[in-house]
């Protein structure tokens, strides 16, 4: 690969726009990619969380998790559970307990091969060293300009 700078300009570019720019990048393929198969990236965390969960999750939970994911917010969230329940990947019991159906094990596992080949695209020619590296610098960032990740 080509890079756009040499590795001395490169220590000088500013994290702030080769973040935003990967971001971009790998947010807009995603979403790309999943449209493809007819979902969206929220519905497809939702789809995640529960075919995941050991134990039956709620509406308010998965709701309440992912709400933060991208900055989603949580109308977003209930309005995308409501499609997946409409689309009859998901069934919801009278205690707000979400459970996928036989096709939402089925779209499920489509959606899932998919998000596998995504990662396998993205990570082509990156060790997981330098991804490992890349996070933690990462989490360095947001750790020193006192910002705040969606686990803390």
């Amino acid at each position: 690969m080509e890079y756009s700078h040499s590795d001395t300009e490169l220590i000088k570019q500013p994290i702030g726009y080769w973040s935003w720019a990967a971001y971009k990048a790998v947010v807009t393929r995603i979403r790309a990619a999943l449209a493809g198969i007819g979902t969206t990236q929220p519905q497809w965390w939702v789809l995640a969380q529960v075919a995941r969960a050991d134990t039956p999750k709620t509406r308010e939970e998965v709701s309440r998790l992912l709400q933060n994911y991208l900055e989603t917010g949580p109308e977003t969230m209930e309005s995308e559970i409501d499609t997946t329940i409409a689309q009859g990947w998901i069934t919801e019991d009278t205690d707000g307990h979400l459970a996928l159906t036989t096709r939402g094990r089925a779209f499920y596992d489509k959606a899932a091969a998919l998000q596998d080949e995504l990662w396998t695209e993205r990570h082509a020619g990156v060790s997981d060293e330098e991804y490992l590296t890349t996070l933690q610098v990462l989490q360095r960032f947001i750790h020193n300009t006192g910002g705040k990740a969606w686990h803390h």
